[in-house]
């Protein structure tokens, strides 16, 4: 089988190995089918699509919607690199996930309205599927009201005329969106779990989403929510395009 390959934003460790250990469980993928490039660290290489299955964009602190000037050196060059492939991924109708940060990126690439104005707090979502999400072989066996971990600063309040919306919940507007047949984006995280939102609010405890102190609260907060159907999303995106 033709590997997939994920893309990450995160500096910090513990993060970025959390992140990569949640995609690897959910997909069921071993290591060597889910080679990783960190864009923090290291520049995005030229993609041969045709080397791989798919491609995952994960979340993390960078907004695709942020002024230029107040961006990384490291975001910069990687939004270059991400838009240039995202180019050859729409062209080609290329299978494609992008969460969280991915949903702003490819809203960005699509000509999307992306800002400031939908933030969702750290913790449990409530989602709820349109009827177009509801019939999308990426969300088979995903009930239309279900929990998922999310926390966001940015996020789209239009969808781009080439897109199709899958999701949405009472504070964001646009929570999945499809371009094409096979280009996807969330804005929740499929790969969150407990452990894995409890290990984002420690590491991201002062990275601006909520008041320190409130950390301990967060958590306690998402242990109260059952959060069991998101990563379905990753089972059925290698099932659909594993080749």
């Amino acid at each position: 089988m033709k590997p997939f390959l994920l893309l990450s934003i995160r500096a910090e460790p513990a993060a970025a190995d959390n992140e990569y250990d949640s995609f690897l469980r959910f997909t069921g993928l071993p290591e060597a089918e889910l080679p990783r490039v960190n864009l923090v660290r290291d520049e995005l290489p030229p993609v041969d699509l045709d080397a791989f299955s798919g491609i995952l964009l994960g979340g993390g602190p960078w907004n695709a919607s942020d002024a230029r000037e107040t961006k990384s050196a490291a975001q910069v060059r990687s939004e270059v690199a991400i838009l240039r492939l995202l180019d050859e991924v729409v062209e080609r109708d290329f299978p494609f996930l992008g969460a969280c940060y991915g949903i702003g990126t490819l809203g960005v690439h699509q000509g999307a309205v992306v800002d400031r104005s939908s933030p969702e707090p750290v913790g449990p979502l409530s989602v709820t599927l349109t009827a177009q999400g509801e019939a999308d072989p990426l969300f088979a066996g995903v009930p239309t009201d279900f929990a998922a971990y999310g926390g966001h600063k940015e996020a789209m309040v239009t969808l781009p005329s080439s897109a199709v919306q899958l999701a949405t919940s009472a504070a964001c507007p646009v929570q999945a969106f499809r371009v094409g047949s096979n280009v996807y984006a969330t804005q929740f995280h499929p790969e969150l779990d407990l452990e894995g939102v409890c290990t984002r609010i420690e590491v991201y405890k002062d990275a601006g989403y909520f008041p320190p102190s409130e950390a301990e609260t967060l958590k306690e907060r998402s242990r109260a929510v059952e959060v069991k159907h998101p990563m379905t999303l990753l089972a059925n995106f290698v099932s659909l395009y594993a080749r």
